[in-house]
């Protein structure tokens, strides 16, 4: 019997080459200060086809976050490295201490905010990586000479399918 025909034709290819792997030490990656806070990108998307988007995020003491929000198109996950970060999702706040993850999905009202004394350090995700461009136009609004006002990071949300979820009555605006 003829080879040719046994052999399924994917068998007599050669193999596919394996993808790229990214390796970012921790001295890469794209940098991004947004006032108080400092921002590595470690992988913008284009590694992952766009599915997965990470962050390392460093917040100076007292350092409020954005405008309580919802994303509509993307899962976003906030892993505590050291420190306390205040989730306030909804009306409810929740204090999240090193080794702490906070997952939140498309929808779900959520900010954050280092009300401590202490620097606090998170990892965040972004399914798919839709936000990683977020935080570069913030970027270059600030490089612009605009300042970072809940109006003005509003106004970027909505171009990630992002809406302001308002803050609850009596809870901490961040």
């Amino acid at each position: 019997m003829n080879d040719e025909h046994t052999t399924p034709a994917f068998e007599k290819n050669s193999p596919a080459p394996d993808p790229a792997v990214s390796v970012v030490g921790p001295e890469d990656g794209e940098v991004i200060v947004l006032g108080t806070t400092r921002m590595r990108v470690l992988e913008d998307g284009n590694n992952t086809g766009h599915r997965l988007g990470i962050a390392h995020a460093v917040l100076a003491p007292h350092t409020d976050g954005p405008p309580q929000h919802r994303h509509a198109r993307h899962d976003e996950g906030f892993y505590v490295i050291s420190g306390t970060v205040t989730f306030t999702v909804g009306e409810d706040s929740h204090e999240a201490g090193a080794g702490t993850l906070v997952m939140v999905p498309p929808g779900a009202p959520h900010t954050f905010a280092n009300l401590t004394d202490e620097p606090a350090v998170m990892l965040s995700t972004f399914t798919p990586d839709l936000y990683v461009q977020y935080f570069r136009d913030l970027r270059e609004m600030i490089l612009s000479g605009q300042k970072l006002t809940p109006e003005a990071n509003v106004r970027v949300m909505s171009r990630y399918a992002t809406t302001p979820a308002g803050p609850p009555a009596g809870a901490h605006r961040v």
